[in-house]
């Protein structure tokens, strides 16, 4: 049983590896502020541990960066932008891109975001 708890385990490790560095690279960014106004630019994912990644964005005038973490087609990430902290979930859709919807804390309302993979 320990055997199969472990396999288990280390499959689900490798799965979230593989998928934390299958998202890795740069991307073109199209979204939708909370106030329905749209934006675009870039962001970058880069693979920082077997689990984890770092995510940066340059949208419009503004820049954030954050830490993020895929599991199972969903990457989720934790941001910074300016005095305020953020979160975003991601879908991972069969041609690589990734459809999200993001928020920051304290502040009513979500946006949302579509990062296409740039060759």
């Amino acid at each position: 049983m320990r055997t199969l708890i472990a396999a288990i385990a280390l499959a689900a490790l490798s799965a979230t590896a593989a998928s934390g560095q299958s998202v890795s690279g740069r991307y073109s960014a199209e979204g939708t502020n909370r106030d329905g106004s749209s934006y675009s630019g870039t962001a970058t994912i880069t693979r920082s541990s077997n689990t984890t990644c770092r995510i940066d964005w340059k949208t419009g005038g503004s820049s954030s960066s954050g830490f993020c973490m895929a599991s199972k087609g969903s990457l989720a990430a934790a941001y910074k932008l300016g005095n305020s902290v953020g979160l975003v979930l991601y879908e991972l859709q069969s041609d690589g891109s990734l459809t999200g919807i993001w928020t920051v804390a304290d502040q009513p309302g979500a946006g949302t975001e579509v990062l296409t993979p740039l060759k």
